[in-house]
């Protein structure tokens, strides 16, 4: 008896396990936990690129469908003649239904790297919630502390292998009764950034033309004066143009490069213009600083093939040069202002009197409270003109910039300040009467 009572519980105790055996077989399995929450941001005036290096505790994605979380910014001019940036974080997927609005308010007189460090502390406070839940709300300091070993955070698979490919096309048309026009134009744009390597192809083409009906007098054979008569003067300009270059970073400093492009233009009389070039750049500070402060030196040599629509002062019709290119750049975003500056110098070692020295930069500076001012410049020493065609322009040609003219030198500059004061106090939006935009 008591062999068959053990038996028949044995049975019972088979039947029990595998039944919940192939329950939990069937139960949906866990999702597996995410690294880091991906977030949708969607920002025009936004400098990306500074968000992304300060900001690291989240995978950045470009479609609000993979997004857990959706920022959606927004900006309204305050009376105190400053910026409220009003950012709404919008729960998805596992968060949804989790949405809050913080508002940052930017003070006319703050520079844009005081801005975007303050757009950046909102931004962190708002995901925090989305990264961790917590009680502490504003009192939080989001901080990412790196591991013993220095390990970063691996973003989420990408299938597309860090391509970003982007179509764009326009046109317009435009007209009074002496004058018509239209413009059509057509870009691709295709790109991979990594830590490592950087690949950039673009493509575009532009049509423009414009019609101008002018009063042109004849003599009139019969009565021996004059009539009015009108012409239609028909300026036209055609632009394709391809570039692509490849880089790789060698170390925090110092990168190599292989660039090419190509393009026809009607106004520099070119039916082909190629040039393919390796170079290598130096940075004086950090790519990692890239956001804050660049000084750059990039030297390229290359092999150059123009062929020309019409012949040129030199009499041809083609050519094949060897040319070098130097520049160094400057690049600075701090509390005190902005400064961008490059020098330039291109010659053609196949002809070293053939060359063109350049330089352009712009500043904003606060000089105090309330007061900045700003200078932009360009100047360059032309020398490298051997595309320009023979014959000597008409002057509807020069009127309407159909060709390029011959030059010794070209020069842009301009200058400006701005004064704010008053009330600073900055806090309250009133936008009736301004407008929908």
């Amino acid at each position: 008896m008591r062999v068959r009572a053990i038996s028949s519980i044995l049975c019972v105790l088979t039947v029990v396990l595998a039944s919940a055996a192939a329950v939990h077989a069937q139960l949906p399995a866990a999702p597996a936990q995410r690294q880091m929450p991906r977030v949708f941001l969607d920002c025009g005036p936004c400098d990306d690129d500074y968000v992304r290096k300060e900001v690291t505790f989240v995978d950045y994605v470009r479609n609000r469908e993979d997004s857990d979380v959706h920022v959606l910014v927004t900006l309204q001019d305050t009376g105190g003649g400053g910026r409220q940036w009003t950012l709404k974080f919008i729960g998805l997927g596992p968060h949804k239904g989790v949405d809050q609005t913080l508002v940052y308010n930017s003070p006319q007189t703050a520079t844009s790297d005081e801005v975007r460090a303050g757009f950046v502390e909102a931004f962190k406070r708002g995901l925090v919630r989305y990264a961790l839940d917590t009680a502490i709300g504003d009192r939080l300091q989001v901080t990412l502390k790196k591991g013993e070993r220095e390990e970063k955070l691996v973003p989420g698979k990408d299938p597309w292998n860090f391509w970003v490919l982007e179509i764009e096309g326009n046109g317009n048309l435009n007209g009074e009764e002496q004058q018509t026009g239209r413009r059509i134009s057509a870009s691709f744009d295709a790109n991979r950034t990594t830590d490592a390597w950087r690949t950039s192809i673009d493509i575009g083409a532009n049509y423009q033309d414009t019609k101008f009906l002018l009063d042109d007098d004849e003599d009139d054979e019969e009565g021996g004066g004059t009539i009015g008569g009108r012409r239609t003067l028909l300026s036209v300009r055609r632009d394709l143009e391809a570039s692509g270059i490849v880089v790789k970073s060698l170390t925090q400093h110092w990168s190599f490069g292989l660039m090419g492009s190509a393009e026809s233009q009607t106004f520099r009389n070119f039916i082909v213009n190629t040039r393919v070039a390796p170079g290598i750049e130096y940075n004086f500070f950090p790519y990692s600083e890239s956001t804050r402060r660049m000084l750059t030196f990039q030297y390229t040599v290359g092999h150059v093939y123009h062929r020309y629509r019409e012949e040129t002062l030199f009499g041809k019709l083609s050519d094949q040069l060897v040319d070098h290119r130097a520049e160094v750049g400057l690049s600075l975003r701090q509390p005190w202002g902005t400064a961008n500056a490059e020098l330039n110098f291109e010659q053609y070692l196949t002809d070293p009197s053939k060359y063109n020295l350049g330089f352009d930069g712009g500043t904003e500076i606060r000089l105090f409270k309330g007061f900045s001012v700003n200078f932009f410049g360009e100047f360059s020493r032309t020398r490298d003109q051997i595309y320009i065609p023979r014959g000597r322009a008409t002057n509807e040609e020069i009127l309407t910039r159909q060709r390029q003219l011959l030059t010794g030198y070209q020069y842009f500059f301009e200058f400006g300040f701005s004064y704010t004061f008053g009330s600073i106090f900055n806090n309250i939006v009133n936008p009736r009467f301004g407008g929908g935009g």
